[in-house]
């Protein structure tokens, strides 16, 4: 329990912040909740969220008393750790948390923790789904939409937790040690919050930190730095591998997943067997088998999971067939290598969507990866000139400009034939047009639901 002298201020007014404060509040904890944004509306704000209508508020900035008064700051995932308010509160020796540290602290039982550039989402889900096999109580949370502090309350030692977990939340970890940990692959990402590949990369490896002995990470054998990471720790590694036979961990061959573990060649079950598309899905499915067997599930229960599981909503989803033509919801594709993850899943010539938020990102192994597939590519967002220079560099002339979401999906209707697929897997952010992928990626369902045949 948490010495209740403390007190909190939890920064940030999203979903993260909203349940740190009804986790505080519910253990009895002195808190104050703080957004940086003056034009917040601090009575309308808690007329959405009576829970939190008694709560002391500010926004825009802090009065020096209350900075005075506090003990621990909460950043939601989406503050950065080096604003000037979060740099004067660590110099007035105010710990500095995160709402994944809290609710780690205030909740109970095992711990599964999946971070990675690309794959998280499915394979948190499918771990989940896995999970719910064995254990009576599994709690799937993090950034796949659902606050660990909004479960943490209710949790008991029972409980098997199962995160999906940013980079940006793992910035702000003290003591987090999850007894399963994965690292799926790392890529350049959020290069604009984390300034450098190595602070990125920092930031994601520190899923193991503080793990003990007794605990697991499952890392990607073909991500170079992740291979040489799993030499650096100390506790169980088991590795995956998409390319080649590994002589001690999961590997896929020849439509098969496979486990060689102690001198044994394994056969976990035929890729025909799943309902996700693509080499990349084959890896989520090898970091989840791992994760689920360290926890004690059985194979017979990993591989009934396995065969039920379908896509998450946005990542590589179908929507529907209009005039012979596919489409495919890959909103969750907001950088290039998940996008290219998106077009190599294609099995058909293919319009795409692509563009958005600015994370400068670059795009030429996006690009590259667009082959003979890509018919035509149709630009929007901020990034589209950006783009437009890169498929230049690359001899790719078949793009275009539309100045409106719904423009873009009509110009790729248009050129479309019987057989191809429409995708929509943007390379960059939905920020600037959208609140969230999610909602771009509502947006092109229920539109593409609606055209005319």
């Amino acid at each position: 329990m948490k010495n209740l002298a403390e007190k909190y201020v939890v920064i940030g007014t999203g979903i993260s912040g909203i349940a740190a404060c009804n986790l505080l509040q519910k253990r009895g904890l002195q808190v104050v909740l703080f957004d940086g944004n003056d034009q917040l509306d601090m009575v309308a704000f808690k007329s959405k969220n009576p829970s939190l209508s008694d709560v002391e508020m500010y926004v825009g900035s802090l009065p020096e008393a209350v900075l005075k008064s506090v003990t621990c700051a909460v950043l939601s995932p989406g503050v950065p750790t080096d604003i000037p308010l979060v740099e004067e509160m660590r110099a007035r020796g105010i710990k500095i948390s995160g709402e994944i540290q809290l609710a780690y602290e205030m909740g109970r039982g095992a711990v599964v923790a999946i971070t990675g550039t690309n794959g998280k989402t499915t394979t948190t889900a499918l771990t989940g789904e896995i999970m719910r096999r064995h254990f009576t109580d599994v709690r799937v949370v993090g950034n796949i939409g659902i606050p660990y502090t909004k479960e943490a309350e209710t949790m008991t030692e029972e409980t098997v937790t199962v995160a999906e977990i940013s980079s940006f939340q793992l910035e702000t970890i003290s003591s987090f040690a999850p007894h399963v940990s994965a690292i799926l692959n790392i890529t350049p990402d959020h290069l604009n919050r984390h300034h450098t590949m190595e602070n990125y990369i920092q930031a994601k490896e520190d899923i193991t930190k503080f793990q003990g002995s007794e605990d697991v990470t499952v890392l990607n054998y073909e991500d170079e730095v992740l291979r040489a990471f799993g030499e650096t720790l100390h506790h169980k590694v088991i590795y995956f591998s998409s390319r080649r036979e590994l002589a001690d961990g999961l590997f896929y061959e020849d439509g098969v997943i496979y486990w060689n573990r102690d001198g044994k060649k394994e056969e976990i079950l035929p890729v025909d067997q799943l309902q996700i598309l693509g080499l990349h899905n084959y890896e989520n499915v090898m970091a989840a088998v791992a994760m689920a067997d360290a926890m004690g599930v059985t194979m017979d229960e990993i591989r009934d999971a396995l065969r039920a599981f379908t896509a998450v909503e946005h990542r590589i989803e179908y929507v529907c067939e209009k005039r012979g033509i596919r489409f495919y919801n890959d909103s969750k594709g907001t950088n290039p290598d998940a996008a290219i993850k998106g077009i190599l899943a294609m099995d058909r010539k293919t319009c795409l969507i692509g563009g958005g938020y600015d994370k400068q990102s670059t795009y030429d192994e996006w690009i590259e990866s667009f082959g003979d597939k890509v018919k035509l590519l149709v630009l929007i967002g901020q990034t589209r000139e950006k783009i437009a220079e890169c498929c230049k560099n690359h001899n790719f002339n078949d793009y275009v400009f539309a100045d409106t979401f719904e423009e873009a999906i009509d110009k790729c209707y248009a050129a479309a034939e019987s057989g191809d697929a429409i995708l929509l897997s943007p390379a960059c952010a939905s920020w600037g047009m959208f609140p969230n992928y999610e909602e771009r990626g509502r947006i092109f369902k229920d539109y593409v639901r609606n055209l005319a045949e």
